[in-house]
This record gives structure tokens, sequence and C-alpha cells, in this order.
């Protein structure tokens, strides 16, 4: 895969659970610990060292430890994330819990946001190519630990009321041949403080209105849960606007 080898894989497979588990850096004592990877610890060491030069990993100033870059986690997702799929259960719980609003648009997408904010402890949000933008769970993004950080806190609930960011999510999907969109850190974000950041939307188009809705958390989140659901939810929200007419 790419330019890594199937040793340099596994490490980085595993790394990324660990990670997405603990929030810490992972280091190769942790590896050898939990994880069967069949190699000394000192391999290990090497083998991080050669995935952080390949850009894969990147070491943080206050451990010996490393963690996923955007590149890690988005290798990982295009390539080795196994989605979970959404129970019949779970699909006849989002239908049921936004299928009295249907013929409103507005009132649609606001139980839809709320939903999913209840459904993945993360913040939802929505937006539609009409101006309108819906969010709900922030209270969810203030335990995770990334967000005790003061100043990224306050520089992303700044950006929630910036319309015009939102849009240019949106037209994103314009030329984007996928029905998930990942954004991850710097990259993705176009701003430094929201390196720990990510997140999963997903895309609904109506007779009328065009729109994305999706969550927004730590870089760090489960995506093999998060995905199914954000397509399910944009699937739905698809349906019911075209049969609505919206």
């Amino acid at each position: 895969m790419e330019d890594l080898t199937p040793r340099q894989v596994d490490i980085l497979r595993s790394i990324i659970q660990e990670y997405t588990e603990s929030g810490d850096p992972v280091g190769s004592e942790i590896l050898e610990k939990k994880y069967k990877l069949g190699v000394s610890p000192a391999t290990v060491r090497n083998e991080m060292v050669s995935l952080a030069k390949k850009g894969y990993l990147k070491k943080t100033h206050f451990s010996s430890g490393r963690i996923p870059s955007a590149k890690g986690f988005r290798f990982y997702i295009q390539h080795l994330m196994k989605t979970k799929d959404l129970s019949t259960t779970d699909e006849v719980s989002y239908k049921n819990s936004i299928w009295d609003e249907r013929n409103q648009a507005h009132r649609l997408l606001q139980q839809a946001t709320k939903v999913l904010a209840q459904k993945t402890g993360l913040l939802s949000l929505s937006t539609t190519n009409v101006g309108d933008i819906y969010y709900s769970g922030i209270a969810n993004l203030l335990n995770k630990p990334e967000f005790f950080d003061i100043s990224l806190s306050r520089n992303f609930f700044t950006l929630l009321d910036q319309q015009n960011y939102w849009e240019r999510i949106l037209d994103r999907f314009f030329n984007f041949d996928e029905d998930i969109l990942y954004m991850l850190g710097e990259e993705d974000f176009k701003d430094p403080s929201f390196e720990s950041c990510g997140s999963v939307f997903g895309e609904f188009e109506g007779n009328k209105i065009k729109g994305i809705i999706g969550v927004v958390g730590p870089k760090r989140m489960y995506y093999d849960e998060i995905s199914p659901q954000i397509r399910y939810i944009a699937h739905l929200l698809g349906d019911i606007v075209k049969q609505q007419g919206l």
C-alpha cells in the first residue's frame, strides 16, 4: 500500500487504535505490551522513525511517543478501516426520530442535527445552499480533552457562526466523487489551531435545497463507527427532501 511495508502498516494500525482509545502519544513499549507485532521493541522504534519520516506519524514536544498525522489517519480511513454496519434498530431509530418533521426543511434539519449529536456524542452540524446552519452538541465537545484547550474551543465556537466557511465545505462536494468527506487537522481546516480536530460530512440534495450534515470532534474519533452513521443520515435526509419536494 503506497510506500509502506506490511510491517509498517501493522504498526501504524496499532498506533492509530491505541491513540484513538487513549489520546496519549504512543511509544514502542505500549505497542509491545498490548499488540502482537512479532518484532522486537527496537525494530518497532526503528519502524516508527521511518513512519515519521514518511509523514504518517508526528512527534509531540512533551513526550517521546508518537501520534498519527493527518496523513496517517487518511491512510487508515482509505485502506485499513473496516466500517461497522449500522444495525436495523439504529436505522429505524434515526428515521423515527426525524420523520415527524419531514414537512418543513428547517425543522427536519434542526431535529436531524440534534439527533446526530446525541447518537455520536460529538458536535453535529448541518448547512444548506440557502444559508441555513444548525448545530448541536457543544457540551459534547467540552467533554473531549482536546477541547479543554480554551484557545481551540474559542476559535472553533467562533467558526460556528461563520456561514461562509461552512458554505465552502458544501461547495467542496460539487467536484467530489465520494459520498463522505473527511476533514483532518490543519490541512483541511486551513487553520493550525484546528490540528487536533477532525470531521466527517455527508451530502444530501432535494429539489430545492442541497446541504451537508456531519460531526466535528477530535481527530482521533472512531471513524469506523461514525462514518456509517453520517452516510445513513445523509442518505435518509436526501430521500426525505426529495419525497417532500423540498
